[in-house]
């Protein structure tokens, strides 16, 4: 097998990426990083006014053709239209990157099972829908990367009050695990990440309406990261970068975790 070249590795022009909860924070990072590699970009993302303009400013910036699509990524018909809207604009889709998701806090002895469903409902299904949708059109295409953002806490519990959350981010890693035994005999890769603190709008703002994490609670997260700080979401772009790059070309059924150290405190 012939070497590439390092550039060559992180080149994805003529490629066309999907980033779900691609409007802010860690998705945003993500969607630029690829911009800036060259690839077709396809931001979704609930909130259409930051979306919009989110790609707006991109295409400003590096002159290239990105999309918006409004998608709840809970619903299989916004799922399935997301992946049709991309492949008509583009023709292909050669990385979906699954990562819209939500963390309101609630403890488990007062929390309602609407609240439970809700966070379940948006970050295990709406993988699970992003994963599927993307794969038929990979499958068909015989080529394809697929990467999950999960969490830290797929691994290890951060703070009380993220039970629900736990649960679908352990649902993450648990599902890309398997997804990547099937679609290996495709040439599909499927890899998590599993980020620790990030410096995103989320963090500052719980998303949902639900509760925010207190002072304390914010100082204590801090306190426990080896490296005294949160990371940025370019940190995490950089390697859903790699992990769609054919530098990862072995890699599946792999989680990254880029966490300061917290796992190892």
């Amino acid at each position: 097998m012939s070497q590439k070249k390092i550039a060559d590795l992180f080149n994805f022009t003529g490629k066309t990426v999907v980033v779900t909860g691609g409007a802010n924070g860690i998705g945003y990072g993500i969607a630029r990083r690829f911009v800036e590699a060259g690839a077709n970009v396809v931001i979704s993302d609930i909130n259409e006014g930051v979306g919009i303009a989110k790609t707006e400013a991109l295409e400003s910036e590096f002159g290239t053709k990105t999309l918006f699509v409004k998608t709840d990524v809970s619903s299989e018909e916004d799922v399935k239209a997301l992946v049709e809207k991309t492949r008509e604009t583009f023709g292909s889709l050669d990385v979906m990157i699954n990562n819209a998701g939500i963390f309101p806090t609630s403890p488990v002895l007062t929390m309602e099972v609407g609240f439970w469903d809700k966070v379940q409902a948006v970050n295990g299904r709406g993988v699970f829908l992003g994963c599927r949708e993307a794969a038929k059109v990979m499958v068909e295409q015989g080529s394809g990367a697929i990467i999950n953002i999960a969490s830290i806490d797929a691994l290890h519990p951060s703070m009380v009050g993220l039970a629900a959350y736990d649960n679908s981010k352990h649902g993450v890693w648990g599902f890309t695990k398997n997804l990547a035994l099937e679609l290996a005999p495709h040439k599909i890769r499927v890899n998590a990440i599993a980020p620790g603190g990030v410096a995103t709008e989320g963090v500052a703002a719980m998303s949902s309406g639900a509760p925010s994490m207190t002072d304390e609670q914010m100082k204590a997260f801090l306190s426990a990261i080896p490296m005294g700080r949160y990371a940025e979401p370019d940190e995490m772009a950089t390697v859903a970068l790699f992990l769609a790059s054919d530098a990862a070309n072995y890699m599946t059924g792999s989680i990254v975790v880029a966490d300061g150290g917290s796992l190892i405190a």
